[in-house]
C-alpha cells in the first residue's frame, strides 16, 4: 500500500451507522451501589418472607371464594345446664372470671374474651379466635347457662387468619411485616428493572399498564 493510499483511506469518510454509535462509559458509583443493594434486599426479603406471602397467596382465593369448603363443615356443639359454682361475688357483683374459667376446664372453651355483660339477670361471656367462636349465656340467680360453642374447619381458620379477625395482636404483627416484605418486594423489584436498559422500557411499559387496569378494575367495582 502506497502513501496515497493511506492518506485516502484516512480522509474515507466514517460510515454513517458506525460515526453515531457511542461506547456505553462506565457506569457511576452510585447507579452500581444502588442496583447492588436492591438486589440484595429483593432476594433475601423474597426468601424470608417466601411461606408468608405464599400463605396469603392460597387464604386469599379461599376468602375470595367462600364456595370452596373442600368439605370443610363447621361444627357446632351446644351444652346447657346449670353451674355448679356461684355466679356472684360477696359485694353481689357478677362473678364473671370464675364462670369462665369453670366453662374452660370443663368444656374445653378457647379463644380470648372479646365481650362479656350482664342485662337484668342474665350473664353473657363471648369468647372468640380465628375459625372458633363460643357463646355463653346464663341466669344469675338460677345459675342455670347455656353454651354455643362452633368450631370451623381449617378454610375458616385460614380466611380468618388472612383478614386478621380475632387472631390476637401477635398476628396482627405478622400481618404488618408481610406487608412491609411485599412493599420492599416490590419497590427493589422496580429499582431492578430501572437499571436493566434492555428491559427499561418494557418494565415500565408493563408497570404503566398494570396500574393502569387496577384503576380502571377500581372504578367499574366501585360503580
Amino acid at each position: 500500500m502506497t502513501s496515497t493510499d493511506s492518506e485516502a483511506e484516512a480522509e474515507a469518510p466514517t460510515p454513517v451507522g458506525r460515526r453515531n454509535r457511542r461506547r456505553p462509559g462506565p457506569e457511576p458509583q452510585w447507579r452500581r451501589d444502588t442496583n447492588k443493594w436492591a438486589r440484595l434486599a429483593h432476594v433475601y426479603t423474597s426468601m424470608v418472607a417466601l411461606l408468608v406471602v405464599l400463605f396469603f397467596g392460597i387464604s386469599g382465593i379461599t376468602l375470595n371464594h367462600p364456595s370452596w369448603t373442600f368439605g370443610d363443615d363447621v361444627n357446632t356443639r351446644k351444652e346447657t345446664g346449670t353451674l355448679p359454682i356461684s355466679t356472684q361475688r360477696a359485694d353481689g357483683s357478677v362473678d364473671f372470671l370464675s364462670v369462665s374459667e369453670y366453662v374452660r376446664d370443663e368444656f374445653g372453651v378457647s379463644g380470648h374474651v372479646s365481650s362479656f355483660d350482664v342485662v337484668n339477670d342474665e350473664g353473657s361471656i363471648s369468647y372468640r379466635n380465628a375459625g372458633y367462636s363460643a357463646d355463653l349465656f346464663f341466669q344469675v340467680g338460677s345459675r342455670a347457662f347455656e353454651l354455643t360453642i362452633e368450631q370451623q374447619g381449617w378454610v375458616g381458620v385460614l380466611n380468618d387468619l388472612h383478614k386478621g379477625r380475632d387472631a390476637g395482636p401477635q398476628w396482627s404483627w405478622v400481618i404488618d411485616v408481610a406487608a412491609v416484605f411485599l412493599v420492599v418486594i416490590a419497590l427493589t423489584g422496580l429499582v431492578m428493572q430501572l437499571f436493566l436498559r434492555k428491559r427499561r422500557r418494557s418494565a415500565l411499559i408493563g408497570a404503566a399498564a398494570g396500574a393502569i387496569a387496577l384503576v380502571v378494575l377500581i372504578l367499574i367495582t366501585l360503580n
